[in-house]
């Protein structure tokens, strides 16, 4: 059985070179059967990332023949245990040396060996081959085997990457473990609290633990001092100046939430693990003559603070080994997005947590990199009441960090860099928290091993202390950003800190107004003032899900000339956490000038979602004629009247989500191909009784049908839809409910990659979106005079364009803002295509975001189609489905597959007249392909 067992162990070994294992490699096992004596050793713990020696000694009751000794690890001779070299090679140098040979200690039976585990990667650093480690971590037996009596002697040991390196199937049990030693300790009156804070794309836990003095200092803060601080933060504010303010406590939030950046998430545990259950915590902090001790005693640093623990954000990605989640989404770029399950239960947590002090713990850039970060900077912080205390917590975790590790130095960004590493944007944790109030760092320690693992230890620890020191000055200062929001007050002192690219101060771009924050965001909801009003109600939904207060009108109320009815929400901007709303509803600004930037900066959820948002700049306009808002579901379609039939709009994803319902059950959907009667080309007609049965879950805008027989029509099938080249892009086809196949299957592929074969695409649509794509079209010469340019990738911004009446970009309007990260535009469009959209020409097209020489774009060509063949190209040089958030150009990808799938229906009763496609009589539902399908000339 272990001859079989080793075997087994070997295939696995081999495979998960290429396939990453979830668990430790099991390795102990031998060839036959052995009489088996134990072996001493001075440790039984191996780091990957650090060379270490063991003495062993064993005593086989008897001499041996020393010459005759052989050591196997895990199995295997150590002779066999070779370095990596490149690849997926391990044939280098010896990666288990002897340093000194057995040999008998005063003349006994007893042998004694000296043994050197040197680096399995032949560096300490792992960083660049993060993806092959692991299958390595795991228990082995370490043997000194005598095979000519079959006596071994032997001890399990374990080989890690760093000693404190769990997966995460390991991190629940060493929560528990820490729980329940605490429990154990009669004398521990500490309180512990776990919880899920749900379930990841593969239905994993979000592991978080709550650790405070006793549980009255959590619900005192929870229920008394964050509400008095979010409402009535100047009264704090007073107690702390006159020394009244009593006993209280501040949160502090470690955090993870790229799990391949792997000491993050060990770390939280470890330190967890010290102020839960130790009575005082010691490091050092600095180097050479400016070295310290420093003893926090645990009971009085948990009589100031709470901390949190987030070990990770993302339990999929650190099974996988991964940075992105199960969907391929980068979570530290959707933390203001909130697209993704991970980043919509977190946020929400870290919003009712307000955290003071949030640390995110990553890797691996060059050097030891704490923030804060260069500028720009996002206008929605305050950052004078941030950036020096941020300096001050970042010196203290930095001279924590080269204290407890080998490191010598590190750099703050704010201080080291002109640009390119900027907070200009809330897509990482740490930002998102800022908007919040809290002072947020990134730290990225240099390298993945055991020193830098004691390096974030360290930072963890100096934070903590930072904290404990200093809670006083932070919480007020926390406080006074509250005060300035619920004052309704634009101080200037934050001007300094908004500078442009010459570093000239241009504080908050105010324009004409006094503030730069409007006094109310309004989202109506009446069909007049609101185009969606489905993504209004889902934006009110994430408002409050991110902690902004949100009211409703009570009645009818007249603002700058326009009626809001009784129901319209208002979002009163005189509030604690008025940065997170403007981040999400305004506009946004225009960066362009910088020449670095790390991220888009482009937020903005009305333009990029889709819906109406009116900020209103009158103090007290809704002040007497608005409730509390404590939640809101969603609305549902309404069917409209008694007819057959009914004409769904095509305005909003969930008309798409339930047309692809409807049609995966076998339902007719015809598409309008004309404006007429009452109905606009693109607008979806479906029978009443399948609306009935399948519409219950969904938002629609519907009319009843009356008499369709006069308005030109296609019937629907359910499309066979391929995407390449995007993660994201899969996933918001699958948002939509498009049914994915393989490319061979498909009726129409969408790509953003940068391949393109025409003889791939004989019989379907093609649809490019963005550069790389349309590119590979250009350059595969199948469309002639196609012409391509940019100005680099990653410039983005949100623009005016002009789009095109088509049945393509039916359910816009002529004048809309569309969004692209792309830098691109059509510099040449083919004979006989036809232009869908194009950037405006007007002097002020560019309306924000990062895109230098964006004026090269100014009028130029954004979309065109063009029929190939017996196939379509349709071709967008800009982003459609952007980290699943620019939605509102959903449907632009939607009519694009629909068209290929469309077939006329020839209306019974009607002429016969001049007819572009194959006929279908629409009462024997007999089907055959359109003109869509057969790539002619459209009938536009």
């Amino acid at each position: 059985m272990k001859k079989h067992f080793a075997g087994l162990l070997a295939l696995i070994m081999m495979l998960s070179i290429f396939a990453q294992t979830a668990f430790p490699v099991s390795a102990i096992e031998a060839a036959e059967d052995f009489n088996v004596v134990n072996l001493e050793a001075s440790r039984d713990l191996f780091s990957m990332t650090e060379v270490r020696t063991v003495e062993v000694q064993a005593d086989f009751g008897e001499k041996v023949d020393l010459t005759k000794l052989q050591w196997t690890f895990g199995g295997k001779s150590i002779s066999e245990w070779k370095k990596w070299t490149s690849g997926n090679n391990y044939n280098g140098a010896p990666f288990i040396t002897v340093k000194e040979a057995p040999h008998y200690v005063d003349g006994t039976t007893t042998v004694k060996a000296t043994l050197e585990f040197g680096l399995l990667f032949n560096r300490e650093n792992l960083s660049g081959v993060r993806t092959l480690y692991q299958q390595f971590i795991g228990d082995y037996e370490l043997a000194l085997v005598n095979s000519e009596n079959k006596t071994k002697a032997a001890k399990t040991v374990t080989l890690n990457v760093y000693d404190q390196f769990l997966f995460y199937d390991q991190l629940k049990p060493e929560i528990d473990q820490i729980f329940a030693k605490a429990k154990a300790d009669l004398d521990n009156i500490r309180y512990l609290e776990y919880q899920s804070l749900g379930k990841t794309v593969q239905g994993r836990d979000l592991h978080f633990v709550i650790l405070a003095k006793d549980k009255k200092a959590v619900d005192k803060y929870l229920n008394e001092t964050l509400p008095t601080a979010l409402e009535n933060p100047e009264s704090l504010i007073k107690k702390l100046e006159t020394g009244t303010m009593g006993d209280y406590q501040v949160p502090v939030w470690m955090n993870n939430i790229h799990p391949d950046e792997a000491e993050g998430v060990d770390v939280s545990a470890e330190l967890l693990k010290k102020f839960a259950l130790e009575d005082e915590v010691t490091f050092k902090t600095g180097k050479g003559a400016n070295e310290k001790t420093v003893t926090m005693d645990v009971d009085k640093v948990l009589d100031d603070v709470i901390f949190l623990y987030m070990f990770t954000n993302n339990p999929d990605g650190r099974v996988a080994n991964t940075r992105a989640n199960a969907n391929g989404f980068d979570l530290n770029r959707d933390n203001h997005y909130q697209t993704q399950v991970e980043t919509q239960q977190v946020t929400q947590v870290i919003a009712k947590w307000t955290p003071l002090s949030f640390i995110d713990q990553h890797g691996y850039v060059s050097g030891f990199l704490i923030e804060p970060t260069t500028p720009p900077h996002n206008p929605n912080y305050e950052y004078d009441l941030l950036y020096h205390t941020m300096i001050n917590q970042a010196n203290a975790m930095g001279q924590a960090g080269i204290g407890n590790s080998k490191l010598t130095s590190y750099f703050i960004p704010a201080e080291t860099w002109a640009d390119g590493w900027d907070d200009a944007t809330p897509a990482y944790t740490p930002m998102y928290a800022m908007l919040h109030g809290s002072l947020g760092h990134t730290i990225e320690v240099p390298e993945l091993s055991q020193n830098g693992y004691h390096a974030m230890e360290g930072a963890g620890l100096g934070a903590a202390n930072y904290i404990y020191e200093n809670k006083g000055e932070l919480f007020k200062n926390q406080l006074e950003i509250f005060a300035r929001g619920v004052k309704g007050e634009d101080n200037r002192a934050v001007d300094p800190y908004f500078i442009n690219a010459k570093g000239e101060s241009i504080g908050r771009v105010r324009g004409e107004h006094a503030s730069y924050f409007p006094d109310y965001y309004v989202l109506p909801v009446d069909e007049k003032e609101q185009k969606n009003k489905h993504e209004a109600y889902k934006m009110v939904q994430y408002l409050l899900r991110n902690g902004v207060k949100v009211e409703q009108t009570t009645k009818n109320v007249k603002v700058n000339g326009t009626m809001y009815p009784k129901g319209t929400f208002v979002v009163p901007m005189k509030q604690a956490k008025r940065g997170v709303a403007n981040a999400m509803l305004s506009k946004g600004e225009n960066s362009s000038d910088w020449a670095a930037m790390y991220d888009p900066i482009v937020t903005n959820f009305p333009d990029l979602r889709g819906f109406d948002v009116h900020a209103i700049r009158i103090p007290n306009a809704f002040a007497k004629d608005t409730s509390r808002v404590e939640e809101v579901p969603l609305p549902s379609g309404q069917i409209v009247g008694n007819t057959p039939k009914q004409v769904l709009a095509n305005t909003n994803n969930d008309t798409i989500k339930l047309v692809n319902e409807l049609l995966k059950h076998g339902a007719m959907v015809e598409k309008a191909t004309e404006t007429k009667a009452g109905i606009n080309r693109g607008d979806f007609i479906v029978n009443t009784k399948d609306l009935q049965a399948y519409g219950k879950n969904y938002y629609f805008e519907a009319a009843p049908a009356g008499t369709t027989n006069q308005v030109k029509t296609e019937q629907l099938r359910q499309p066979k839809v391929t995407a390449t080249g995007s993660n994201q892009l899969n996933f918001s086809l699958r948002e939509l409910g498009f049914n994915l196949v393989p490319q061979e299957e498909a009726d129409v592929i969408i790509s953003m990659g940068g391949s393109f074969n025409p003889n791939s695409i004989s019989g379907k649509s093609f649809v490019a979106i963005g550069y790389s794509a349309v590119n590979a079209v250009r350059s595969s010469g199948a469309l002639p005079g196609l012409g391509v340019s940019r100005t680099a990738g990653g410039h983005e911004g949100l623009f005016k364009a002009v789009v095109n009446d088509h049945i393509l970009t039916s359910g816009y309007e002529k004048n809309e803002l569309l969004y692209t990260t792309q830098g691109a535009w059509i510099t040449s469009v083919p004979e006989g295509a036809e232009v869908l959209a194009s950037f405006s020409d007007a002097d002020d097209f560019y309306v924000s975001g990062w895109w230098p020489r964006h004026e090269r774009a100014q009028g130029q060509t954004l979309a065109i189609t063009k029929n190939f063949e017996d196939a379509t190209i349709t071709l967008f040089a800009n982003d459609l489905a952007f980290r699943a958030h620019t939605q509102y150009s959903y449907r632009l990808i939607a009519n694009s597959i629909y068209a290929s799938v469309g077939t006329e229906v020839v209306k019974k009763g009607k002429g016969k007249g001049k007819v572009t496609g194959k006929e279908v009589k629409a009462q024997n539902n007999m089907i055959e392909k359109s003109f869509f399908e057969r790539g002619r000339d459209r009938d536009n």
